[in-house]
């Protein structure tokens, strides 16, 4: 038949879910929780619940589901059976097997099933069914019986709680009838941890338990990685909940991604290992004693130059999601070692994991190399990556070897091969090495017996091809090189950027679980609107041996609906940049195939502006009558239900002329007048003169300028080039006096700072980078001033008001919004951070008629919800002139800008 492969978020990383046939993705129509018995503390649940949305609904009842990966954003309960993944608290909830009561999966010949506990007269009764789930019973039971010593003698250490190696058969072996005393027969231990390889599941009862009521957490800083596996040892003797190692590879991963670099407030001095150690219970001052106990013994064992505990909840998440980002900033750091992981992943008992480490490190000095290690030290299992060439024949041949150098030095420590990660296709050609040659014919007799013809994902655990066989890219491999508009200087050319994207699946997380990345996605469930999805795409298409790439039409319709948002450039623990490649391949396309007359109206928006502003009463009268927006539609696409932007009766660069200069001994600035600014709303860089003025700047102003924005993001990337080119010779002359830029408008501002340095020519790289270091977010100006002139702040009476705040999409990938938190603080306002992603109208895209239900759908998301839920005259602030009129457009409420905020609370 057929090969089926079952998939939940495709986040695993041994190859299992890779393969021919048919893949089954689970998530976009088998993610329901069917219930959730808080009585008897369990949950059925389909195969594509997110882990994380799973214990959002069983938090309502103080229950969770205890296994917590790195992944749990995206991740999936049917991955999670799948992998018989653990996570970081395994030491205090073990794994997934645990937490699985039933399972009920259809088998190979298209039967349904149920494999839950069975008593010995039930087990009795499934034997003697006359189908194909009596027969998995009979030959199960007969080979057990038959090789339940060399099972016993062959497997792990009973010790080792994490252990992924060949089919669970020695957890059978543990219950009735084959251990007096022991569990009830429950075949659904079994289908834990098989990849799929034995039956397909439908839909699982799984175990909750408490979320206790308080947690807090120790972490140390260490000189060495041996003394953070001394201390490892004796931490786990205190009732920790969790121990997980970070080393100074991943630590400095951190630094060069903008997300995590913000997370790095915990990090003191340079470490080479941290451990974070978390303690839960059900007080808060016991907690924090035991704490202190547990420091005190590691100090005076000399281990560690630093112990810092941590209750606040925030800095609590931020420092677990550095933790968990620690994979893919690891996956994205080295650009010719992105390997698979392939002994990434070995467990042994935490007594030996000291001696171990040793040996595993001697056996990287003999490759003349190093590895990284990281995550699960208190279960004994470290994340084990060697940095290796695998761009080279020779790096290929290395792992190979390694691969088997390890496997028998896990064997040695009667180890598992696999300690949550699984066999998939990347480990199983080595499960001989740790369970011997006897057991692999056993092994594969028991996908034989639940799976006779082989359709349920073959060649993962058995029948595996060679670890270097399908690789995404060999070292003979050839590829076309593409001339590019963009240089590309951070990440060497335009493939290197191509293939950043590690299949770490951020960009599938749901909009419940905080940031922006991936917009699209979060509307529509469709892997191809991930960020992700697109990145596969543009592999495939120019890792190819074509040479149209730029006229794919495939590639094409995969970036539809992109917005451009940016969050992938920080949110992506890989940076993938989407909005860089979309570009990139728009301006390529457009010299192909020609851009449509909305693409061109919407780009070179700025020859329209002047015109239309000169006769605004007229202009705005008009674009509000159904002919003109009949008319828009049919030549632009503009869909009906959309407001243009009025334009202002007096644009700014009019008024500021008729307004002088005070001052003029005082420091300069200079505001970046912006054509949104300047001829729709004027009132803003009103405000911020006026502002700027009261704090003694003397305030200039540039002459309406394009920034390149609107060319950027419809793919006119060398329109786009002249005017970078244009504006770096110009504003660099201000940067260079010490005169800072302010932008009002984040994108338009941003821009500067983003994308010139990869437009501009090599002889004004050093402009562009000086240019950019004085481009600053009016609030970012703001923020800094005030650090600098405390009692300035004095000027503003925010009274405590609230201000309810939604930040713009670049502005939160490029800088964050803390600067305007900051601002409105310090000014006496009360901020509250929605924690919105992003509006759904993305500069053009949400005025687009094929975009405007998407739009419209991206604002539901979180932005539309939160704001339904304030009071109608409530502040809100969004200092984005396109999230301004989403608002607008979706709710019929006002928002306004910062600058106009603060203006509006001065004393004068």
């Amino acid at each position: 038949g057929v090969p089926i492969t079952a998939r939940a978020a495709g986040t695993s990383l041994a190859g299992q879910t890779t393969g021919g046939g048919i893949v089954m993705d689970t998530s976009r129509f088998m993610n329901k929780i069917l219930n959730i018995q808080a009585d008897k503390s369990c949950a059925t649940v389909q195969p594509g619940v997110i882990r994380d949305t799973l214990n959002r609904e069983a938090g309502k009842f103080k229950l969770q589901f205890g296994p917590d990966t790195s992944t749990t954003s995206r991740c999936m309960l049917g991955g999670m059976i799948g992998n018989n993944s653990a996570g970081s608290f395994s030491l205090k909830h073990r794994t997934t097997r645990e937490h699985t009561i039933s399972i009920r999966p259809v088998l190979s010949d298209g039967s349904f099933a149920t494999f839950g506990p069975l008593s010995n007269d039930e087990l009795i009764q499934k034997k003697s069914l006359q189908n194909l789930e009596g027969k998995i019973y009979r030959d199960m039971l007969e080979l057990l019986d038959s090789h339940q010593q060399l099972i016993r003698d062959s497997y792990p250490h009973p010790d080792i709680t994490r252990r992924n190696t060949g089919y669970a058969l020695d957890r059978l072996c543990e219950m009735e009838p084959f251990t007096s005393g022991g569990r009830p027969f429950n075949m659904a231990e079994l289908l834990c941890g098989s990849e799929g390889t034995l039956a397909m599941t439908i839909d699982s009862v799984v175990r909750l338990v408490p979320v206790p009521d308080f947690k807090i957490l120790l972490v140390g800083q260490y000189n060495s990685l041996h003394e953070s596996m001394l201390a490892t040892v004796e931490a786990v003797k205190h009732d920790t909940a969790a121990v997980e190692l970070l080393d100074d590879i991943i630590i400095d991963a951190t630094k060069l991604n903008i997300e995590q670099s913000r997370n790095r407030f915990f990090i003191v001095g340079e470490p080479k290992a941290v451990l974070i150690m978390q303690l839960e219970g059900d007080e808060l001052s016991k907690l924090h004693q035991n704490a202190l106990v547990l420091s005190d013994q590691l100090k005076l064992m000399g281990l560690g130059y630093d112990y810092k505990v941590i209750t606040d909840a925030d800095e609590m998440s931020r420092v677990w999601e550095l933790r968990k980002a620690g994979l893919g900033l690891l996956m994205g750091t080295w650009a010719e070692s992105r390997t698979p992981e392939f002994i990434e992943d070995t467990a042994v008992r935490v007594e030996d994991l000291p001696a171990y480490i040793e040996e595993f490190e001697a056996i990287m000095k003999s490759y003349g190399t190093h590895s990284v290690y990281y995550a699960h030290a208190s279960v004994g299992e470290l994340h084990l990556r060697p940095e290796l060439n695998l761009t080279t024949r020779e790096g290929l041949e290395k792992m190979k070897s390694m691969a088997v150098d390890v496997a028998r030095l896990v064997k040695k420590y009667r180890g598992s091969l696999s300690g949550e990660h699984g066999d998939g296709r990347v480990r199983a050609p080595y499960i001989k090495y740790v369970l011997g040659e006897e057991m692999m014919p056993i092994l594969a007799r028991v996908k034989q017996i639940w799976d006779p013809k082989g359709i349920f994902n073959p060649g993962k655990i058995v029948d595996a091809k060679p670890m270097d066989a399908d690789l995404r890219f060999y070292p003979e491999d050839k590829h076309p090189e593409f001339k590019t508009v963009f240089n590309y200087r951070a990440e060497g050319n335009f493939m290197a950027l191509v293939d950043k994207c590690n299949g770490a699946g951020v960009c599938r997380k749901l909009a419940e679980s905080g940031g922006t990345m991936c917009p699209s996605y979060m509307a529509t469930f469709d892997e191809k609107d991930s960020t992700r999805g697109r990145a596969n795409l543009f592999r495939q298409i120019f890792r190819g041996e074509r040479m149209d790439a730029f006229s794919s039409t495939d590639l094409k319709k995969g970036l539809d609906l992109c917005l451009s948002c940016k969050a992938c450039k920080s949110e992506c623990p890989a940076n993938v940049d989407m909005a860089k490649m979309k570009a990139e391949f728009t301006q390529g396309w457009h010299e192909k195939n020609g851009a449509t007359l909305s693409e061109h109206f919407f780009a070179r928006s700025e020859m329209i502006y002047p015109i239309a502003a000169t006769f605004s009463r007229l202009t705005n009268a008009v674009n509000r009558t159904w002919i003109a927006k009949q008319t828009f539609k049919t030549l632009f696409k503009i869909h009906p239900k959309r407001n243009l932007p009025e334009f202002a009766r007096v644009p700014f660069h009019k008024w500021i002329k008729k307004h002088p200069v005070k001052h003029p001994d005082g420091p300069n600035v200079i505001i970046m007048v912006d054509n949104f600014m300047n001829y729709n709303e004027p009132e803003i860089g009103i405000a911020m003169v006026h502002i700027l003025q009261s704090l003694g700047y003397r305030v200039l102003a540039t002459e309406p300028m394009k920034s390149g924005r609107t060319h950027l993001s419809k793919g006119f990337l060398k329109d786009a080039k002249k005017i970078a080119i244009q504006n770096v010779n110009k504003l660099s002359q201000y940067a260079k006096s010490g005169i800072p830029i302010i932008g009002q408008e984040p994108s338009e501002i941003l821009t500067l700072r983003d994308e010139y340095l990869d437009l501009c020519e090599a002889s004004q790289l050093d402009n562009a980078i000086l240019l950019g270091r004085n481009s600053f977010m009016f609030e970012e100006f703001l923020a800094k001033h005030f650090e600098n002139h405390p009692k300035d702040a004095e000027l503003f009476k925010g009274n405590h008001k609230e201000v309810h705040l939604h930040g713009h999409c670049h502005a939160k990938s490029l800088v964050g919004i803390q600067p305007v938190l900051d601002v409105l603080s310090k000014a006496g306002f009360n901020p509250i951070d929605l924690k919105t992603g992003c509006c759904g109208m993305a500069g053009s895209f949400g005025y687009e008629k094929n975009h405007y239900e998407t739009s419209l759908d991206v604002g539901e998301l979180t932005l539309f919800p939160k704001l339904r839920a304030v009071e109608d005259d409530a502040l809100i602030c969004a200092h984005g002139f396109s999230c301004r009129h989403q608002i607008a457009d979706g709710l019929s409420k006002k928002a306004k800008h910062t600058a106009v905020i603060l203006f509006e609370s001065m004393t004068n």
